[in-house]
């Protein structure tokens, strides 16, 4: 499975949002709220071109989402067939990929630990068993952990860690069985508001 092993930090602060969502990337933005390099400090955020606005919101997507370009881009393209705003079906889609279902139940701590899980085949969708991250969901899909991986303890401080964050609208979790229905496709107000759907939109029409 294809994924990102550059420096996350770096990433975070050039994008100024927690992108891998540890505890670690948190505090590096609180101590250094400033891009990285030699003329992080300087450099005003954002300063530059429309086409260099587009490009940061893309890669914030891609990187928060943990997808590579050539999977973004044909996520894109399955968006913008679709009928409705292309970006609000990409964002869509997205969120109903299966490891961001199970990160989004309280499953996993990190979308990371959450493709880790599904990768290892710990995960079953509708009764069997799917180890491919990028499973597209659908309304109704039951997903629920394997019962040789319900004994794993980062399951259970991720359970712990959703219980005080919350979970979205759109899942539903039965914590002492381990599995979640997925009740229904998100809205655009029950997804991250801190992506700009359009800038990405407006950069692949180009």
């Amino acid at each position: 499975m294809a994924r990102y092993t550059g420096p996350k930090l770096r990433i975070s602060r050039r994008l100024s949002t927690n992108i891998f969502e540890n505890e670690k990337g948190r505090k590096a933005l609180e101590r250094r709220p400033f891009p990285p390099g030699q003329h992080g400090r300087t450099r005003r955020r954002n300063a530059g071109s429309e086409y260099l606005a587009q490009l940061q919101e893309k890669q914030k997507a891609k990187f928060i989402y943990g997808v590579l370009e050539r999977q973004f881009r044909r996520t894109y393209e399955e968006a913008n067939r679709l009928q409705g705003p292309t970006g609000e079906n990409l964002l869509r889609l997205l969120e109903q990929r299966l490891d961001n279902v199970v990160y989004r139940m309280g499953f996993a701590s990190t979308r990371a630990e959450a493709r880790q899980l599904v990768s290892h085949k710990g995960v079953l969708v509708n009764g069997k068993p799917v180890n491919v991250p990028s499973y597209q969901c659908s309304a109704g899909d039951t997903v629920e952990i394997r019962e040789k991986s319900k004994a794993q303890v980062r399951i259970q401080s991720a359970l712990q860690i959703s219980a005080q964050v919350g979970r979205p609208d759109w899942v539903e979790v039965d914590e002492k069985k381990l599995s979640g229905l997925l009740k229904s496709v998100p809205e655009r107000n029950e997804i991250l508001p801190d992506i700009n759907e359009n800038l990405v939109v407006e950069l692949y029409s180009k």
